[in-house]
């Protein structure tokens, strides 16, 4: 399994709803508002990188009000 966090930039005021919406995807584990210059931290699970890529462009990337999303794989040193 792979994991990630996903910083999410919004539209202004669209962080809640984001979050919301984001959170009924298979394969978040979380997903909250904070502040600072992302809008949204989400947790990811999936597979494998592919797995995860599409997780974040095809379904995380389609929610409206989303401007930009950096994914950040976690990694075992």
């Amino acid at each position: 399994m792979v994991q990630a966090f996903v910083l999410i930039q919004t539209e202004v005021g669209k962080a809640a709803n984001v979050a919301e919406q984001v959170r009924t995807i298979q394969g978040v584990e979380s997903a909250d508002d904070v502040t600072g210059p992302y809008d949204v931290i989400v947790k990811a699970e999936a597979a494998d990188v592919d797995a995860l890529g599409k997780l974040v462009v095809s379904k995380i990337q389609s929610i409206e009000g989303i401007t930009r999303t950096l994914t950040c794989p976690v990694v075992h040193l």
